[in-house]
């Protein structure tokens, strides 16, 4: 069983599937672990500590001879991966919805997709799910990119000179890059609100310390979706949200919003007559703007300037901490197959549960249910 590990080729990807302590722990399975030359490079991980943890390193054609198994962050070129085995696995984020069109060409090359961020949301997937350990970084650095952006402290401070007030930090969507986003900013001395269309997260907006905004005079919409994900709301909910979080807005001076709807694109949540009432020098991070955006006039990549208010689009937000979402991002692929590692077989074989959720391509054919329906 060979293992190949990819540099990545998307522009802007600084991360990298597999670290050497991965590397080691597959090597103890009984896997042949093959390493791209400079893969870890812009994740601050040499070849030479690879290939002390037991991986070879070389050129892409070398690593993928023979391999049965290609691991990726996103998803490599499927005309990239000439050399590998008749039905290898392709094991990464692949977009499937985005990119819907590479999918069809793994499927044509007779490989096996297997989607990362389908993992279902059980509790024995949790190790394995790549989309709540990138967003918990994700999180972390939006309110530091919020922070470097806004031209004041976060903090009250008391000083012989006056009182600094401290700064007001809203987050909008309470996943986990919310959560992180609320806890960051607390320890950063900053007075916290946040909200979202789910009713269960009130009471973890509370434990963090942060004050929760909800919609209390429309019953009966909970906002629950399918795997804890948020869904749409109706249009009543959605009229008396944008009624609530406009007066908020405006006296807000940093606001975080991660909203979104997997399959969909990010549904709006500020538009441009609101981010007109914000104080100017404030500042708006938008994490969802590479699905379109929560925050009308966001520019995926850029930080622009509307009525004075800065509006945060950075791309690929886990890789600008590449080091440590590559080591989170290992891991849970590692622990994905090592879950289903047959010691008999020398190779994982999955169960029906999780395989049917995240396979997207068998025998030739695209075979996923969520992209056939």
């Amino acid at each position: 069983m060979k293992i190949a590990v990819l540099k990545e080729a998307a522009a802007g990807e600084r991360r990298v599937s597999a670290t050497p302590e991965t590397v080691k722990k597959f090597v103890a399975l009984g896997a042949e672990v093959a390493v791209e030359k400079g893969a870890g490079d812009t994740a601050t991980i040499a070849d030479q500590a690879y290939a002390d943890a037991g991986a070879s390193v070389g050129t892409r054609a070398a690593t993928l001879k023979d391999a049965d198994i290609v691991l990726g962050v996103q998803g490599p070129d499927p005309a990239s991966l000439k050399g590998t085995r008749a039905g290898a696995w392709i094991v990464a984020g692949l977009n499937p919805f985005g990119e819907r069109a590479k999918i069809d060409a793994y499927a044509a090359a007779g490989f096996e997709a297997l989607a990362m961020e389908f993992m279902p949301r059980i509790t024995r997937a949790q190790s394995m799910d790549i989309l709540s350990s990138q967003s918990n970084l994700s999180g972390y650095k939006a309110v530091l990119d919020a922070a470097g952006e806004y031209g004041r402290a976060f903090p009250m401070m008391m000083t012989a000179a006056g009182t600094v007030s401290a700064a007001k930090v809203f987050v909008m969507g309470v996943g986990v890059a919310g959560l992180q986003a609320i806890a960051t900013a607390r320890r950063l001395g900053a007075q916290v609100s946040a909200t979202d269309v789910r009713a269960a997260t009130k009471e973890q907006i509370l434990s963090l310390g942060a004050k929760p905004i909800f919609v209390e005079a429309v019953k009966g919409i909970e906002g629950e979706g399918t795997g804890g994900y948020a869904t749409e709301m109706s249009d009543e909910y959605k009229a008396a949200q944008a009624e609530l979080v406009s007066s908020h807005i405006a006296k807000q001076d940093i606001v975080i919003t991660t909203a979104l709807i997997p399959g969909r694109p990010a549904p709006r949540l500020i538009s441009d007559a609101q981010i007109a009432t914000m104080k100017p020098g404030s500042v708006i991070v938008d994490l969802a703007v590479e699905a379109g955006g929560n925050v009308e006039g966001a520019v995926a990549g850029e930080v622009v300037e509307k009525h004075g208010v800065k509006i945060v689009g950075h791309r690929n937000v886990p890789s600008r901490l590449a080091a440590d979402t590559s080591a989170l991002f290992a891991r849970n692929l590692f622990n994905f197959l090592s879950a289903f590692w047959d010691k008999d077989a020398g190779k994982p074989v999955l169960d029906d549960e999780i395989g049917n959720a995240i396979r997207l391509t068998q025998g030739g054919k695209v075979v996923n249910e969520r992209l056939l329906g």
